[in-house]
């Protein structure tokens, strides 16, 4: 769901109800791809909020050049990159795994996939950044490769490029694991 461009709706209404709407639409989204960038909880807290309050204080320089979502994936992927680099994530470790929601399964298909899910995101959260944000665009948000290029700064090829070898460590990540279930 695309919301209008705020700046065609600036004088109809106030840009806190603008806000509140993206919050709506896009927290959630916002949230998901801090923690990815972050693998920590309590930074995705803090960087979803500072993100929506730096939206709203760039309200009036957003061109419209891309979609609002991509463009608080841009602001997002910066406050991440930022915390990444801050002094204070270089002293604490990184854990942590996405919560998952429940289905109506049996409790054994319930733990199997469980697993099997938590085995899948364990491997993508060992990748390395580059590789581990394109798939999260890709498959997750399904942005397209040209708004992945845009909000990543690069080209298209580069995202293309990535997208390959990360589905080729992925592939080689899950194929170790299933040889060494045989080997048991």
């Amino acid at each position: 769901m695309e919301l209008e461009s705020p700046l065609n709706r600036m004088t109809a209404d106030h840009p806190s109800s603008i806000l509140m709407e993206w919050m709506e639409a896009y927290g959630q989204d916002v949230w998901n791809y801090a923690y990815y960038l972050t693998k920590r909880r309590d930074a995705a807290d803090d960087i979803s909020q500072d993100v929506f309050l730096k939206a709203l204080v760039s309200l009036r320089q957003f061109e419209g050049r891309s979609s609002v979502k991509t463009w608080l994936f841009a602001i997002t992927r910066n406050l991440s990159m930022n915390y990444l680099r801050s002094s204070f994530i270089k002293k604490v470790t990184l854990i942590g795994m996405p919560a998952f929601a429940r289905s109506e399964r049996s409790a054994e298909m319930e733990a199997i996939g469980k697993q099997e899910i938590s085995r899948i995101w364990q491997h993508v959260m060992s990748l390395p950044v580059k590789f581990r944000e394109v798939l999260v665009l890709e498959f997750h948000y399904q942005l397209p490769r040209s708004e992945t290029a845009s909000l990543l700064g690069i080209s298209e090829g580069t995202v293309k490029s990535r997208l390959h070898r990360a589905r080729k460590r992925m592939e080689a990540l899950l194929k170790g694991d299933e040889d060494d279930e045989q080997s048991k």
